[in-house]
């Protein structure tokens, strides 16, 4: 009985060779999301594009605190693909209790907003994600969007630019375009540089995607980035 609980061997290799790729101290941030199938689609993203943790304000208490509770949650789990079984999620009561941690752990935030007066507002492909070590980005509620309280604690707004009648994205479409921007800079970033504001370039940059039918870890890539 106790074999057959273990992960499949093709499993553990998967989870072993994307485990250096993914961005070292970044954070998506769910700000009092309404739907838990948009939960799902935002954890879904946030593995997939290789960013470290989700956290989850929920001062509704919709979710529960035990993550092993969360992960076998069957309207996460689906809506995820199994992706919140892989993924480090935590809920909080209150944006300022987020805000707490995150900035006691040396972290600063961004939130993505479309239109937000009295903040730097800066276009998402125009924007360098790299400039702090630890980092959290934000995303609002459906209903509402991104609170005041988040937008005053943060270091800048970002939008995305849009073209169509329609100035709205859903919150999976919307966290998976922002995180892609973010973990593309970081991922690119990690390949050239082993440690923090420049320091320690490699003399030949690391890979930032896995090729096609890759197997095991590439040496170096899981260096420390701090």
């Amino acid at each position: 009985m106790e074999e057959e609980t273990k992960p499949k061997r093709g499993v553990r290799s998967r989870a072993n060779e994307v485990k250096p790729f993914r961005c070292k101290h970044l954070i998506a941030v769910l700000e009092c999301p309404s739907d838990m199938r948009n939960i799902g689609t935002v954890v879904r993203n946030v593995n997939a594009l290789g960013v470290e943790k989700v956290y989850i304000v929920d001062p509704r208490r919709a979710l529960s605190d035990d993550w092993q509770e969360l992960r076998d949650r069957k309207s996460l789990s689906k809506t995820s693909v199994s992706a919140v079984k892989w993924t480090f999620v935590r809920r909080f009561d209150s944006t300022d209790e987020c805000f707490d941690h995150l900035e006691k752990k040396g972290f600063r935030s961004i939130v993505t907003s479309p239109h937000v007066k009295g903040k730097t507002n800066v276009i998402l492909h125009e924007g360098d994600y790299t400039a702090f070590t630890k980092l959290a980005v934000w995303f609002g509620s459906e209903a509402i969007g991104i609170s005041d309280a988040a937008v005053e604690r943060s270091e800048m707004c970002v939008n995305i630019p849009m073209f169509g009648m329609i100035e709205s994205l859903n919150l999976g479409t919307s966290s998976g375009i922002v995180l892609y921007e973010v973990t593309k800079q970081r991922r690119e970033y990690q390949s050239r540089f082993r440690r923090r504001k420049k320091r320690g370039e490699r003399s030949t940059p690391l890979p930032t995607v896995i090729p096609p039918k890759s197997h095991g870890l590439i040496a170096g890539i899981g260096d420390d980035y701090s």
